[in-house]
């Protein structure tokens, strides 16, 4: 049973086939004192609504995703006394995870951090898709041919606007082929810059679903750096990553960093990112495959491919001391 917002969650979880209990809730600002009170009110039923679902459900265990729909759902498991375990995808504790942490039975980390190390916090990496093995398979399904490079370009589920339009004003027309998922926000704007038809060799999509093939026929990855870049470890991809400036907390440059410091990525910040910057980047890494090869190496050495199995022991474990 999933217990979730009225976002993407509302069209993904039935469509994965799971039942989805909804709640009223919104992020807290942190800019607007109006909304904060609005969003705090909101919290606070949505509080009693998770009480009710929990009540209804009577489950053994409840696992917080971090976002600020599984802080209602979180309080209601420690008011009821059901064992929780959370889940942090960044390299910074979200509110919700700050406020529920020390009543959680442990606190899973996608990446270690400074002062949460033992007891019950453990890094486990963050869950990701498998990821896809047959690079030639998937290579073949976009149409690219033997030796031909690919720039694989992404951003988050919108897209990131600067980003599009670096990609599309930078690499249009490179002797290399692009792939690039935009998110349906910016796709009409982006598809008419490009003009009809788009260039050869640059591929436009909203979205690429199923997404582990993409990055199985990538050579290099140019995206954000959420919790996206467990995927891109997973595929041992090389990687230059733009942080959204403005994530709670800069969380994005600390996970951009993180991969830098593995070797797995360049850094650019998203103040400094144009056009020429994004293709003198890109160039560079293609024209130096010992750099890119040594790189891929460090991505996947980065990966964490038993994540998935150690949250839900945790989350067995949890459920195993209740009853």
């Amino acid at each position: 049973m999933f217990a979730g917002g009225e976002r993407a969650e509302a069209e993904l979880v039935p469509q994965a086939g799971y039942a989805l209990r909804t709640l009223r809730v919104e992020a807290l600002s942190r800019t607007n004192p109006v909304k904060a009170v609005r969003a705090s009110g909101k919290a606070a039923r949505a509080v009693a609504a998770a009480a009710r679902i929990l009540g209804d459900v009577r489950p053994d265990a409840v696992l917080g995703g971090g976002g600020y729909v599984a802080g209602p759902v979180g309080a209601a498991a420690v008011l009821r006394r059901v064992p929780l375990v959370l889940t942090e995808a960044d390299s910074r504790l979200g509110l919700s995870n700050r406020l529920l942490a020390p009543f959680a039975r442990r606190v899973c980390l996608a990446f270690p951090i400074s002062g949460l190390e033992g007891g019950r916090y453990r890094v486990t990496g963050r869950p990701v898709p498998p990821p896809c093995t047959d690079c030639a398979a998937a290579r073949a399904a976009f149409g690219l041919a033997e030796g031909e490079s690919c720039v694989l370009v992404f951003g988050g589920s919108l897209g990131a606007r600067s980003v599009n339009e670096a990609a599309v004003r930078g690499l249009a027309g490179a002797p290399f082929r692009v792939l690039h998922a935009s998110g349906a926000r910016d796709f009409g704007d982006l598809r008419a810059e490009l003009g009809d038809p788009p260039p050869p060799g640059y591929d436009l999509r909203p979205y690429i679903a199923p997404f582990a093939p993409a990055l199985a026929a990538a050579d290099l990855v140019v995206a954000r750096s959420g919790g996206s870049i467990f995927e891109i470890a997973a595929h041992g991809r090389p990687a230059i990553l733009v942080p959204y400036p403005y994530a709670a907390a800069d969380h994005q440059t600390a996970n951009a960093r993180w991969m830098a410091e593995g070797g797995a990525a360049v850094v650019v910040e998203d103040a400094v990112l144009t056009a020429p910057r994004l293709r003198e980047e890109v160039d560079a890494l293609l024209a130096d495959g010992e750099r890119r090869a040594a790189m891929a190496r460090a991505s996947a050495a980065l990966a964490r491919p038993d994540a998935t199995g150690a949250v839900a022991d945790e989350l067995r474990a949890a459920a195993r001391g209740r009853s």
